[in-house]
């Protein structure tokens, strides 16, 4: 603090309580209207070419001309964004932590944190409940937020750990939505049977994961279409491109009665 090192030492504890008091007032300004935690499935099943566009994929969403509006046009509030990927029990690993994002370069620091991001040996089990639990615990750790949302990605049946049908009703009580995006196979030489197959997995994610009276499950017919389904998924999620006065004034009535 240049500006007071030479005031007597009788101001200084004056000056550093104004400007303490000025932070914290710029910090409580600064709400947070959603917490969105994004679990990406890197299990035996997703290649190395798949990862890349699952990653890539969510730069591209964020990036879109309405997410980022969806994102930024709402001054006084914002959206803060977690991202993990999981794949057995107990192989899941933070690809960014909890991040506000108030601005075109927060997202531009995001996109090249994905970028960077390679590919790490994981185990082959798809530990679908045991990425819901996590997602969750990641969740409560922004309470300040007025809405807590996870954000699944998947492109099958969980087989390891702990059972999502097992999961769901625990997590009734910690008021969070979960979403799922399903991702079916690529497209085959021959034969598609793709709108078939995804059929049967966004029917297990609507029974076993999805939770919330306003929770959906969105579909990419393989991974090529993944950028696509998650910029579709991102626009519902975010609801509107500008929250309206009243949308805000609710989600502070429901933040302070916390």
């Amino acid at each position: 603090m240049h500006w007071c090192s030479h005031l007597p030492s009788s101001l200084y504890a004056v000056a550093f309580a104004v400007l303490a008091t000025q932070t914290i007032g710029s910090l409580a300004q600064a709400q947070c209207r959603q917490a969105l935690a994004l679990g990406l499935d890197v299990s035996g099943s997703v290649d190395a070419r798949e990862y890349r566009l699952q990653l890539d994929g969510v730069a591209a969403a964020l990036n879109a001309p309405t997410v980022q509006a969806a994102l930024l046009d709402t001054p006084g509030s914002h959206v803060s964004l977690l991202i993990y990927e999981w794949s057995g029990p107990a192989d899941q690993a933070l690809i960014l932590p909890w991040t506000p994002i108030m601005s075109v370069t927060d997202l531009e620091d995001i996109t090249e944190i994905l970028q960077q991001t390679a590919r790490r040996a994981t185990s082959p089990g798809t530990a679908l409940g045991d990425a819901m639990i996590l997602g969750a615990r990641h969740l409560s750790m922004q309470p300040e937020c007025w809405t807590h949302t996870l954000d699944i990605s998947g492109d099958g049946k969980s087989n390891l750990g702990a059972r999502p049908r097992d999961v769901k009703p625990v997590l009734l009580d910690d008021d969070i939505t979960i979403n799922a995006l399903v991702i079916g196979a690529d497209a085959p030489q021959s034969g598609d049977n793709r709108q078939a197959d995804i059929a049967g997995l966004s029917a297990y994610f609507h029974a076993e994961v999805v939770l919330g009276p306003d929770s959906f499950v969105e579909t990419a017919l393989g991974f090529d279409e993944y950028a696509q389904a998650m910029q579709r998924k991102l626009e519902r999620e975010l609801q509107t491109l500008m929250m309206s006065e009243h949308d805000l004034d609710a989600g502070t009535q429901k933040r302070d009665l916390r």
